[in-house]
C-alpha cells in the first residue's frame, strides 16, 4: 500500500482522517486558492481539492496516495471563503444572519504513482440563527473562525450560532468528508475497515 498523506494543516481534518485508523501524515498543500474568473463555486471546491493534493505530491520524494479537500459557502449568488481578517468574519456572519447557506466541500484522492486524481463533492445546507451584533462579536472573540469558509466551526463553538443542518456527512461540514473518501479509499484498494 501506498503511504496516505492528508495534504493539511487542520487540526480538524487531521482528526477526522485519524478516525478511519489508517496510518498517514500530513503536510501543508501551500497552494494559491485564488478562484479563477468566472470560476463556480463547486468547481473552485473540486480544482482547488485536486491543487492541494497534487502541490504536495510535487514535494514528496517517493510516490503517494495524497487526500486534498476544500470547502466553499453559498448563499444565493454570493460565494464565502476565509474570511481571513476580524472585519471580514463579521461582516460574513452578519450577511448569513438568518440565511441558509450551502457549504460545498471538495475531496480528492491522488495517486501519485499512477498520476489518477478522483474526486467528490459533498453539499451540507446550513441554516444560521438571526444573529445579533454583540453575538457576532462575542463568538469571534472566543473563536476567530478567520480561517473557515463562512467564519464559523461547526466542530467548535460555531455550532451555537446555528439553527439547522442537513447533508449526507455530518463530517463534510467540518472539511472533510468521510463517507466520500472512504469510497474513494476502497476503489483505491485501501481496506476501510
Amino acid at each position: 500500500m501506498l503511504p496516505l498523506v492528508l495534504a493539511s494543516t487542520s487540526p480538524f481534518r487531521k482528526e477526522l482522517l485519524a478516525k478511519l485508523g489508517l496510518p498517514f501524515s500530513t503536510l501543508d498543500p501551500a497552494c494559491d486558492e485564488t478562484p479563477l474568473p468566472g470560476e463556480a463555486p463547486r468547481v473552485l471546491a473540486l480544482r482547488l481539492s485536486e491543487a492541494k493534493a497534487r502541490a504536495v505530491a510535487a514535494r514528496l520524494s517517493s510516490p503517494a496516495l495524497i487526500i486534498g479537500s476544500d470547502q466553499v459557502a453559498i448563499c444565493g449568488e454570493e460565494v464565502y471563503g476565509k474570511p481571513g481578517t476580524h472585519d471580514r468574519a463579521v461582516a460574513q456572519l452578519r450577511a448569513l444572519s438568518g440565511q441558509s447557506v450551502d457549504f460545498f466541500t471538495g475531496i480528492c484522492l491522488f495517486d501519485s504513482q499512477s498520476n489518477v486524481a478522483t474526486t467528490r463533492g459533498v453539499s451540507t445546507r446550513v441554516t444560521f440563527r438571526a444573529l445579533a451584533d454583540a453575538e457576532i462579536e462575542r463568538y469571534l472573540a472566543r473563536e476567530p473562525a478567520y480561517d473557515s469558509a463562512g467564519a464559523a466551526k461547526c466542530e467548535g463553538l460555531g455550532i451555537t450560532l446555528l439553527a439547522r443542518l442537513e447533508g449526507e456527512d455530518p463530517n463534510a461540514l467540518i472539511g472533510l468528508p468521510l463517507i466520500a473518501l472512504c469510497e474513494l479509499l476502497r476503489a483505491a484498494g485501501i481496506a476501510v475497515p
